[in-house]
């Protein structure tokens, strides 16, 4: 049966997922969700995530859903092949991938997803970016790039020496961060700049970028 995802290429979720997809160099088939039509709210999706939210992934007889959850279980499935994702040869470096894991989730993303909304997706949805909601989410989001330009400014990558998912979880929201005047809260900020830099240059994050264009 192979890989599923059903999601679309443009999702940050779902990008996510693919980005790990590809860097273990593993094939999969992208089921898109015609999210227009309401199909992420109705079956037969419903029923591969019961929050109608994207994406939904199948590994045969596994269904699973939350990206950063089915990334883990890549992560562990494949371990053995291409990078080591979880630092899993190593306490310490796997400790400090969970670390950066929760980072992400708990900090990084709820400050950096509204200000991309507010700038790049409520345009696209018939809505005015709020010029001081901009400027609140970005001053938010200022503060956690502070604890990111200390740690990178230590080490290379967030869990240290390797890149992990605790970096490519970073990559789909960043990158639609890049494409907006509010860039300047990486580029200012040298060690965050070049750890983006290399991250954002690996093969797999170039071939999953292709798709994140929005019309």
């Amino acid at each position: 049966m192979g890989i599923k995802v059903h999601g679309l290429p443009m999702s940050t979720n779902t990008a996510r997922v693919t980005a790990c997809l590809n860097e273990k160099e593993i094939d999969f088939q992208l089921v898109p969700v015609n999210l227009q039509t309401g199909a992420h709210k109705q079956e037969p999706f419903i029923s591969l995530n019961p929050f109608g939210q994207l994406p939904a992934f199948e590994d045969g007889d596994l269904v699973l859903f939350e990206s950063r959850a089915i990334t883990k279980y890549l992560a562990k499935k494949y371990e053995e092949t291409g990078p080591d994702l979880l630092g899993h040869k190593s306490l310490a470096e796997s400790a400090l991938v969970e670390v950066w894991l929760e980072v992400e989730a708990q900090q990084y993303n709820p400050s950096i997803s509204p200000l991309v909304f507010e700038i790049l997706i409520k345009p696209l949805l018939g809505g005015t970016t709020d010029p001081q909601a901009v400027e609140k989410h970005a001053e938010k989001l200022g503060k956690v790039l502070d604890v990111y330009e200390e740690r990178l400014s230590k080490a290379k990558y967030l869990a240290g020496d390797n890149f992990t998912l605790a970096d490519l979880h970073h990559l789909p929201y960043t990158f639609n961060l890049m494409s907006t005047p509010k860039a300047t809260l990486i580029t200012s900020r040298p060690h965050v700049l070049a750890w983006w830099e290399d991250i954002s240059s690996r093969p797999a994050w170039k071939k999953t970028a292709e798709g994140m264009k929005y019309a």
